[in-house]
């Protein structure tokens, strides 16, 4: 005899899983559909806590790039400031310069020469405010490594007459900024032994004025051992006195070359001078400021040309013509001529060293303005054009260190962008949704919650009393 088994399915059972199941679509719906209305696979951390992490630091470095990037916008506008500013500076220089070419016209009279020194005068005063020029947050954009808010002092009525009141030097850049601020000290301050800029005035001890006639005149001062002439100039570091601890200032010394006899009569036909070189202040050593005595000759009734190399590392020379009148020299041997050409005894050729751009525009103004004739005036516009052009190369050269700066801002700005494009990548691929995928997981996902409900629809009818009914 065979028998059949029977087992009981209870109805509530089975309608709690389809519930449970139709949830579980519903949820994992809704999740899609998020996902596809936020454009991320991620929505939470608890999502998947590998990618969320990456995408956090991919995060945290692209909002880095963004504070590189606005401080590398500051640097580059204070640069920008910088460059423009040392334009103007050269384009007032090379104002000064053409005028100081016109004061040099022999028609002029005195007081010409004086009025173009006024105007020069005025230029001077808007290049020194140049240099003194601060950004729009109020720090000087040619502060070098640090310095005052005014980084240019002067005119000063002890030496040196300007000074720049700071720590000299540029500041580095590095892989991701540039500096803020160019080295003004490089571009306005001179430093003889490197630029050679030196202020040669000549005079006598008597009338403080070489005669028309004479047109005594020098060439420009040549620096011919800068080894020699740094370690003479060392001695005067600490010379002021009056400077901070810790901020003194080399201070060069003047040379003074002094004619004191002049023989014509030794030999006939030759003008023999002699002349001592006074250094002010002391700093080679010893206690007699003369620091060397010479002789040189000349052809007499000829132009004269004297080498004047006595002084410690640098060299010029000195040329005169014949004075227009007889000029007797004591006794006069006969066959010999009584005419003696330039210098005359105690005629000075004082070289004093500019320390700075505005030392030279205020002895070019003071020069041309005292110039009482065409001959003083002559030396005045040769040296003041000399050194200008030196002066100028500096701030051109320091200007040009402005452009390279901007350049490299350039570059580094470049460089910010493909980083910036890089974590962008790495955040998308941790946490962006791939819509083509979303959207057909969602197509899926719809489809089969729709099928379970019209499943679940037809489940409910099954039932005994149905049958029965």
């Amino acid at each position: 005899m065979s028998s059949t088994s029977f087992s009981r399915l209870g109805t509530a059972n089975a309608y709690d899983n389809a519930r449970r199941n139709l949830q579980s679509r519903q949820t994992s719906l809704a999740n899609l559909q998020e996902n596809l209305t936020s454009g991320k696979k991620i929505t939470n951390p608890s999502d998947d806590p590998t990618g969320a992490a990456q995408a956090e630091r991919a995060m945290n470095r692209i909002a880095r790039i963004a504070t590189d990037q606005r401080a590398l916008e500051s640097q580059r506008n204070a640069i920008a400031m910088a460059e423009s500013t040392l334009g103007d500076v050269t384009n007032a220089l090379q104002s000064f310069r053409e005028l100081v070419v016109s004061a040099g016209n022999g028609a002029h009279t005195p007081a010409e020469r004086t009025t173009i020194a006024g105007q020069l005068r005025g230029m001077k005063e808007q290049i020194l405010a140049l240099s003194n020029t601060a950004d729009s947050n109020g720090m000087p954009l040619f502060a070098a490594l640090g310095s005052a808010l005014a980084p240019f002092i002067g005119p000063q009525s002890l030496a040196p007459d300007y000074r720049f009141d700071g720590l000299p030097g540029q500041s580095a850049s590095d892989s991701y900024s540039i500096p803020f601020t160019l080295d003004g000290e490089s571009a306005f301050m001179n430093q003889p032994s490197r630029d050679g800029v030196f202020n040669v005035k000549v005079s006598n001890t008597t009338s403080n004025l070489i005669p028309a006639d004479r047109a005594l005149l020098t060439d420009n001062v040549v620096v011919t051992s800068t080894a020699t002439l740094a370690a003479t100039n060392a001695a005067t570091v600490a010379y002021n006195a009056t400077l901070a601890p810790g901020s003194e200032q080399v201070i060069y010394p003047t040379y003074t070359v002094q004619f004191t006899a002049l023989d014509a009569t030794t030999t006939l036909g030759t003008t023999t001078v002699t002349y001592d070189i006074i250094e002010t202040p002391l700093v080679s050593g010893g206690a007699n400021p003369i620091v060397a005595s010479a002789t040189a000759s000349y052809k007499t009734g000829e132009a004269s040309k004297i080498a004047i190399t006595g002084i410690p590392g640098m060299s010029f020379n000195i040329t005169g013509t014949p004075p227009a009148t007889d000029r007797t020299n004591g006794a006069t041997p006969a066959g010999s001529v009584n005419v003696v050409g330039s210098p005359a005894v105690g005629d000075i050729i004082t070289i004093t060293p500019s320390t700075s751009v505005f030392s030279t525009l205020d002895t070019a103004i003071t020069d041309i303005g005292n110039a009482a004739n065409a001959n003083a005036a002559t030396q005045a516009v040769s040296q003041a054009l000399h050194n200008l052009d030196i002066s100028m190369s500096r701030v051109s050269a320091i200007r040009g260190q402005a452009g390279d700066l901007l350049g490299r801002a350039d570059r580094i700005t470049s460089t910010n962008d493909k980083r910036n494009i890089e974590q962008e990548a790495n955040r998308s691929r941790a946490e962006d949704l791939d819509m083509i995928k979303g959207v057909s997981d969602f197509q899926n996902q719809q489809t089969g919650y729709s099928a379970a409900l019209q499943s679940y629809a037809q489940v409910q009818k099954l039932s005994l009393f149905n049958f029965i009914s």
